[in-house]
């Protein structure tokens, strides 16, 4: 293949991209024909669950909240059915470390001392098909023990020697989320089959010989029958390679408020092959935007800044996902706290610090059995928290949480949140998201700015924000209505103080940060977007390469 207009197909499977070092170790013949096989059989159901999304939230826009569901309650009902026991790797997740699949990332993470690695192909991840395909390199390499690197600068990255590494538990894109640069019948492969189907094929007999298994995240899912498609594909998966069946584990994170209406649906679905369920506590917050941002003033948020984990309503989120999980045997992981040391400014890194050990010891006095951290500084931080609370013991799945009563109405009552909507409050929405999605369209999916790690969830937060408080007249603390026009106006003055340097994609940034936020239309995600920016670009700089050469 010699540019990116060339294509070939292998197995079924038409390859687009240019390629890049070492694809052929991941891109086999046997490894593309497990993926198409993937993808044919759950490729219609997966189209019919994206419709069914548009028809709910189509529905909760009309008026009709979620609630608890009367054709399930006998799964909710029933006190006998538990979720597989722990397996190997994943019966101590007191501190789990996230992080993308880069190979700096990866050895940091690996050295970091936590007991479960999140690797991030999703949120934190930008899928450049350089990315998406060095990132299962980086995974084979490690687990494998040969993965180094060397900076720019000459500092020396490498796994430190006879440490036991973290579990890792991959997490593959979201189901909306395609493959563009690989094709079946001219259609994409969902990002996610992609992610699964390679790191499963090339790694899951590797991981057995050495004493755990194939473990995954799944995020985004809106409801039990998209958690049952997913077990499907777990069971053909092991069928397929000979492995046996209950191999796979997979964590939900909960993370869309339709999800947390059928959170023990979900185990359920996934009984088998279920490890726990996760707080994804940003994703979250924007989905409760995304499904409720034309229902007027009864569902407007404060300033991001506000919507803390002690509010009613994420309370109540967060209580009743301990208590499903430990109902049924299943890990409850805590959410990501977004503070990131700052060992440049002490002050600054103290502050940091408290609010994740408040944050931690929140979660560890609910039930949790562990909790995520975005930086290696809180692996001690969020370890100490847990230690203190579990004591002897790897979890605290003898912990019912039978005080909690399910409460559907709870879960979307936000009449009771404390905050103000701030000018303030709207200027960081535009400067996080124009900053992130800068970051984004260069290839990074995780950024540092104001000590908060951002990723895709956090710019949801920030832009769809802005988008329900001008469609909804929101008014600020001090009277001000919010317009589209002050926004407008507040976006120049935000882009005029951004730092610009060499290569940077502020431009193209703005561009879709203005399409995803003061369209009269709600752009469902705004990596969709970007993407589709992405290929443009791989494509007119593709064909500038060609008329170079000729």
């Amino acid at each position: 293949m010699n540019s990116f207009t060339d294509s070939f197909t292998i197995n079924g499977i038409t390859l687009t991209a240019q390629p890049i070092c070492r694809q052929t170790e991941v891109l086999t013949p046997d490894a593309l024909d497990f993926v198409a096989k993937l993808h044919r059989a759950t490729s219609e159901r997966r189209q019919e669950l994206m419709q069914a999304r548009h028809t709910r939230r189509a529905q909760i826009a009309s008026g009709q909240d979620p609630r608890f569901l009367p054709e399930t309650e006998s799964v909710r009902n029933d006190p006998n059915w538990r979720v597989a026991p722990p397996a190997p790797g994943l019966e101590d997740r007191r501190v789990e470390i996230t992080g993308p699949v880069d190979r700096k990332m990866t050895i940091n993470a690996l050295n970091s001392g936590a007991k479960v690695w999140l690797a991030d192909m999703e949120d934190s991840s930008t899928p450049t098909w350089r990315n998406v395909i060095q990132g299962q390199l980086n995974l084979t390499d490690a687990l494998e023990r040969r993965i180094d690197f060397t900076s720019p600068e000459g500092k020396e990255y490498r796994l430190r020697d006879n440490q036991e590494l973290p579990t890792i538990v991959v997490r593959p894109r979201g189901w909306h989320l395609p493959e563009k640069h690989m094709l079946i019948d001219g259609k994409p492969i969902a990002g996610g089959i992609v992610d699964f189907g390679l790191f499963f094929f090339h790694n899951a007999r590797r991981l057995l010989a050495q004493g755990r298994g194939p473990y995954f995240y799944l995020p985004k899912i809106e409801n039990h029958l998209e958690a049952r498609l997913w077990n499907d594909i777990f069971v053909l998966a092991q069928d397929l390679l000979g492995i046996p069946q209950g191999t796979i584990r997979a964590t939900v994170l909960i993370e869309t408020i339709t999800a947390a209406f059928e959170m023990e649906e979900i185990l359920y679905e996934l009984r088998d092959h279920a490890a726990g369920l996760n707080a994804g506590r940003w994703d979250y917050i924007f989905s409760l935007i995304k499904n409720f941002r034309t229902r007027g003033p009864r569902f407007v948020l404060p300033d991001r800044g506000q919507v803390s984990m002690t509010q009613p309503f994420m309370r109540s989120y967060t209580e009743q996902l301990v208590r499903a999980c430990h109902r049924r045997g299943a890990m409850a992981i805590g959410g990501m706290a977004a503070a990131v040391p700052n060992r440049k400014d002490k002050a600054a890194n103290t502050a940091s610090f408290e609010k994740v050990r408040a944050d931690k010891t929140r979660e560890a006095n609910d039930g949790f059995d562990g909790s995520w951290v975005a930086h290696p500084d809180l692996v001690p931080v969020c370890r100490e928290v847990f230690d203190a609370v579990l004591g002897e013991r790897q979890n605290q799945l003898d912990r019912s949480r039978e005080d909690v009563t399910p409460d559907d109405r709870a879960l979307i009552d936000i009449s009771t949140t404390e905050g103000n909507i701030t000018e303030q409050g709207v200027r960081i929405n535009i400067e996080v998201g124009i900053r992130y999605i800068e970051s984004w369209l260069r290839g990074n999916g995780a950024v540092a700015i104001h000590n908060l790690m951002e990723d895709a969830a956090t710019a949801e937060i920030s832009r769809s924000q802005l988008w329900q408080w001008i469609h909804s007249h929101a008014i600020t603390e001090h009277g001000d209505i919010i317009t589209r026009e002050w926004v407008e106006d507040m976006l120049d003055e935000e882009f005029a103080r951004l730092e610009r340097f060499d290569g940077d994609r502020f431009t193209d940034a703005r561009s879709i940060f203005e399409e995803v936020t003061l369209a009269e239309d709600f752009p469902t995600f705004l990596t969709i977007p970007a993407y589709a920016r992405f290929l443009t670009e791989a494509k007119e700089e593709a064909s500038q390469e060609e008329l170079i050469a000729a």
